[in-house]
């Protein structure tokens, strides 16, 4: 999956945190729901801006970040 068209950073939107392109849901807040126990069903309701592909991204993207933090 190329991270790229779903995920950005842009300066001044959530102090800088990654989120989905074109919202201001940070990757992080999904990961945190995810977490606690949602379902990507849930979050979806949830959120209508958001797709399961979204949810799949947020996921793609944390083990993209542990690897690189494994390997630094």
């Amino acid at each position: 999956m190329d991270l790229t068209t779903i995920i950005e950073t842009r300066p001044g939107v959530r102090s800088g945190k990654p989120c989905f392109v074109g919202t201001r849901i940070a990757v992080y807040d999904v990961l945190e729901y995810l977490a606690a126990g949602m379902t990507t069903e849930e979050i979806v309701t949830d959120f209508p801006e958001l797709t399961p592909e979204h949810v799949r991204a947020a996921i793609e993207f944390a083990a993209l970040r542990e690897r690189r933090l494994a390997t630094a």
